[in-house]
């Protein structure tokens, strides 16, 4: 069955069935940055398997919030973007980032927060 099937009618499950997933909001908060390969996508997301990381972005790409192509210059390789779709959940990926902040700290376990330097590696130049 395809994931666009199991998807709920109400908005806001939906909006949620898209973005659940232990690596989904990750993925996308890493390509805000830009388009990248997978192998730099799974350099940069620490913990992430190459399956797992597979499994999540097709189904970012069925979603419609990513897309796939191949590199340039490279035929085996392959590159991941953010549809303009994808792109439009940054404000999205935002508030949550500072609503988690702000749940964290109004039940006293803002000191459990990790940095994003603990998940997400800096990009390579």
């Amino acid at each position: 069955m395809k994931i666009m099937k199991r998807l709920p009618g109400l908005p806001v499950e939906r909006a949620l069935g898209v973005l659940a997933g232990r690596w989904k909001a990750v993925l996308l908060y890493v390509l805000l940055d830009g388009p990248q390969r997978t192998r730099d996508l799974e350099r940069r997301i620490v913990g992430i398997s190459q399956k797992v990381l597979i499994e999540q972005l097709r189904a970012l790409e069925e979603h419609g919030t990513v897309t796939r192509r191949s590199s340039a210059g490279d035929p085996q390789g392959v590159e991941y973007q953010l549809t303009p779709l994808g792109a439009s959940l940054k404000p999205v990926l935002e508030s949550l980032i500072d609503w988690g902040t702000f749940h964290a700290t109004e039940l006293d376990e803002a000191d459990r927060l990790l940095p994003c330097a603990a998940v997400v590696r800096h990009r390579a130049a």
